[in-house]
């Protein structure tokens, strides 16, 4: 620290003048230098008044014409110290003045290290990045957003999260004293209330006024995005709490994070809910966020070979393993129909799956279960609900809501099951697991024979674009990432044999186009450290939403594989377009104005190029794809990103 501890002018700032040529010079003067003669200004035409000096030209204005050097310790750093507590260890941010003096102490005090700063160049792709990094991961990693600006930019990601149950810890800038704001371009990044635009779907957030509310906040909004139900949350920063220097003298304490234990189920509800199920002749285990961690996957398991009970996996994370005896995903209506007992677990929507749904002009639903069947729900949803973003679903009445963490609450489940049992009944359950897997094994025989149908087609069908990535990549640790299944029709879900928590991460949550391509980034960043090959399918209008994420990936080496499913269109909503059409009676041959990515069609291969990606395609001929996918897998097996264009049917 300095003697003084007098403010002084903020670190980036003086290397902004200092590098553009202000009169502070930082270059020794030697032998060598010393007798050479400073460049002659050149004098301007007659009437033309002189450019100014290059140091005294910032963003907005003019520098003060003298600035003076300080070693006095920003507060930044002090942030620094929390952040690097929390066992952050990426930053991800699109650059930005609110929060330059947290930038510059996270690269030079912090030694950009734990956390290391991840260059993005959009906020939309720096959040989201995040989210897919913490469904791997199971923790959050820090963005910066700049001011209200950024934080707008970020709001559909940062909604995904919030849809998809996702823990983002989100830091913006603000500029809240108006009397110390620069003139021009900081009023109109500046905001009194930065919070308010994603207040409806953050879990919380909050202003800090000084450094040590700061650390009290980062660490509260740490604990509070990590239990369930995870989501987002932000601490706004001002400037001046960045770059004010700490008093000399003062010791600022990082508050310690607090282990979390996650709230478990009522222990009566819980053996009430194994006793139905093991008198139940035809119990059905729905779960869609239940497995948090690999442990929830392996729970999961243990309660349904337990019960000999199939399980519906609704894809949100990978809950159960895809090939095994007990998973009838691909057959859920008829399970539904025919279940004495369903246990959901943590589940979005409890009521769209035990109802029917047609979307006609008038909207109309019918009951999908039979009368009688008892509902059993274990949900942390039922913990916290906000009322203005409608992602809560219809209500459905149950006859046993537990509201806990499923995952959580899965060993104590597990436990009462095991104490209800008797041989008898383990006989009997057995007898009918072994009815269970012999269906199990013929819904795979109809998807393998389903998936063979336009095998050589042009364009090229889902089924074999999904097919040919997994005979390739089927002997790696592997990771796969789709913002939404369905778009490539549940293939990789009903051929691929998927085991591990980690091989498949869920949906964006928030069906927010934009979410694929970054979040693949950020999932292919957490995966590097184990050597996981990570494989995204990659919608075309969703990549053309954040393209600049392939730089990101290509500057920081990650490595990542990207198959386009290119089937230039938004084709969900052209499909939109044909139902309103038929409703009319117009015919559906204009349904692709508006919704066709075409004339010209994106040559995704050269945009890959021109971002540092190895690009191959596009990909129209199915003799050639397999011979692609082997060229892009080894760039990615030495550790960079590659994409291969590949033309394909709608779905």
């Amino acid at each position: 620290m300095s003697e003084s501890g007098k403010f002084s002018m903020p670190r980036r700032d003086f290397l902004q003048a200092a590098a553009a040529g202000a009169a502070v010079s930082l270059t020794p003067v030697t032998a060598g230098n010393a007798a050479q003669p400073a460049p002659a200004t050149p004098t301007p035409p007659s009437g033309v008044a002189p450019l100014p000096a290059a140091a005294q030209v910032a963003e907005v204005g003019a520098v003060p014409a003298a600035e003076v050097l300080t070693s006095d310790r920003p507060g930044s750093d002090f942030m620094v110290d929390v952040i690097k507590s929390l066992g952050i260890e990426y930053v991800c941010a699109n650059p930005g003045s609110s929060f330059r003096g947290l930038h510059e102490s996270l690269i030079n005090y912090g030694g950009n290290s734990r956390p290391e700063l991840i260059t993005c160049l959009h906020e939309e792709s720096s959040v989201a990045m995040a989210h897919g990094y913490a469904k791997i991961e199971g923790k959050p990693l820090g963005v910066l957003l700049h001011g209200p600006n950024g934080v707008q930019h970020a709001s559909m990601a940062i909604y995904n999260a919030y849809c998809d149950r996702v823990p983002v810890f989100l830091i913006a800038g603000n500029s809240l004293d108006a009397s110390t704001r620069r003139p021009g371009v900081e009023w109109v990044h500046s905001a009194v209330d930065v919070g308010a635009m994603v207040r409806d779907f953050v879990k919380w957030d909050d202003v800090p006024v000084s450094l040590g509310h700061f650390a009290d906040s980062a660490v509260r909004g740490y604990k509070i995005a990590m239990t369930p139900p995870m989501m987002p949350v932000m601490v706004v920063t001002s400037h001046d709490l960045q770059e004010h220097p700490v008093a000399p003298g003062v010791t600022l304490p990082v508050p310690r994070l607090s282990p979390m234990a996650f709230a478990q189920g009522d222990s009566g509800a819980v053996n009430e809910t194994a006793r139905l199920l093991l008198a139940a002749e035809n119990p059905v285990l729905v779960a869609d966020r239940a497995a948090r961690t690999p442990a929830g996957l392996q729970l999961l398991v243990d309660l349904a070979e337990l019960l000999q009970a199939p399980v519906i996996d609704r894809w949100a994370r990978l809950n159960f393993p895809t090939r095994h005896p007990l998973n009838h995903t691909d057959r859920t209506r008829a399970a539904i129909a025919g279940a004495d007992v369903i246990l959901g677990l943590e589940l979005t929507d409890f009521w769209g799956l035990v109802n029917t749904f047609r979307d006609q002009l008038h909207r109309s639903w019918a009951p999908a279960v039979q009368a009688g069947a008892k509902l059993i729900s274990i949900s942390s949803g039922d913990l916290y609900t906000k009322g203005n973003f409608q992602d809560l679903q219809r209500y459905q009445p149950v006859d046993l809501a537990i509201a806990a963490d499923a995952e959580a609450t899965l060993p104590s489940l597990i436990e009462a099951v095991r104490r209800l049992m008797t041989p008898e009944r383990r006989r009997a359950l057995a007898s009918r697991g072994q009815g269970l897997a012999t269906v199990r094994q013929q819904l795979l025989e109809r998807a393998r024979t389903d998936a063979s149908y336009a095998w050589d087609s042009s364009p090229i069908s889902t089924a074999r674009l999904t097919s040919e990535i997994w005979n390739l990549i089927k002997d790696d640790d592997w990771s796969v990432i789709m913002s939404e299944p369905q778009f490539v029709s549940n293939w990789p879900q009903r051929l691929w044999d998927m085991k591990e928590h980690h091989q498949f991460t869920g949906s964006s949550g928030g069906y927010g186009v934009g979410y694929g391509a970054p979040a693949a980034v950020g999932a292919a960043l957490a995966n590097k450290r184990y050597g996981r090959m990570t494989v995204n399918i990659q919608n075309d209008g969703d990549l053309l939403y954040a393209p600049g994420v392939l730089w990101t990936a290509a500057h920081h080496q990650i490595p990542l594989l990207s198959v386009m499913h290119n089937n230039r269109a938004y084709h969900q909503e052209t499909m939109h377009v044909q139902r309103m059409a038929n409703r009319a009676q117009r015919g559906v041959t204009r349904a692709n104005i508006g919704t066709e990515i075409s004339k010209p069609d994106v040559d995704f291969a050269k945009l890959a190029q021109s971002m540092g990606v190895f690009g191959i395609g596009p990909i129209t001929d199915p003799a050639e794809l397999a011979p692609a996918l082997q060229k892009a897998i080894a760039v990615v097996r030495r550790g960079e990103p590659a994409l291969v264009d590949v033309v394909t049917q709608p779905r």
